[in-house]
């Protein structure tokens, strides 16, 4: 038998035509999503935290704001890391960015189930969280020393941030959601190497 011949014969455990169409139909969301977590392990991440964002940047970040349905936020730029990790703690108390972004989270999974298989998502979703996890653990390290802080609960705040960000991008791409999306605005600013903290109160925390 030649090697890049297969076996023709049917048995009991091959694909139906359905269940195979089924695959080949996820396989370009779940390409693009795999494509991401490999580019995701190759960002800046917090490499440019505590410097003064630059017009684009200060742009962008306004936009996630009024996108995330906090128009009248304002960019409150984080000097250190001390304070960003005061603001992200504070974040668990604004109930109004926490439950914006749940809903959008919740929006964008139930598009993304229109297109792939809940098992499929599942997969996707927990392969870019594998990819990425130790590259971000490994910047954040390298950031915190460059500042000479210590790592403890800064380093987990700051990776589980990022991580999240990754998740909530991976599920714009499978939702097929638009470019300007708070999620893939969200992951944006972190790419340019920043960390955009969150939205708390009148303020939208950007270090």
């Amino acid at each position: 038998m030649a090697r890049d011949s297969f076996p023709t014969d049917d048995n009991d455990d091959d694909l139906s035509g359905p269940e195979l169409q089924a695959l080949e139909s996820e396989l370009p969301s779940l390409a693009r999503i795999r494509r991401f977590a490999t580019a995701a392990t190759r960002v800046d991440w917090f490499a440019h935290v505590g410097e003064h964002p630059g017009p684009f940047t200060m742009d962008m970040a306004e936009h996630y704001a009024d996108a995330l349905g906090f128009p009248d936020a304002r960019v409150a730029l984080v000097t250190d890391w001390a304070e960003a990790a005061a603001a992200a703690e504070t974040l668990d108390f604004d109930s109004a960015s926490w439950e914006a972004e749940e809903q959008l989270r919740s929006a964008l999974t139930m598009d993304a189930l229109a297109v792939l298989s809940e098992d499929a998502l599942s997969v996707a979703l927990t392969h870019v969280a594998a990819t990425i996890h130790a590259p971000i653990r490994t910047s954040v390290e390298e950031a915190l020393a460059i500042w000479d802080e210590p790592t403890d609960e800064m380093l987990d705040l700051a990776v589980g941030s990022a991580v999240q960000a990754c998740h909530q991008a991976a599920l714009v791409l499978a939702a097929g959601a638009e470019e300007d999306h708070p999620f893939a605005l969200r992951f944006r600013l972190f790419e340019g190497g920043r960390w955009p903290i969150g939205v708390a109160g009148l303020s939208f925390n950007l270090f």
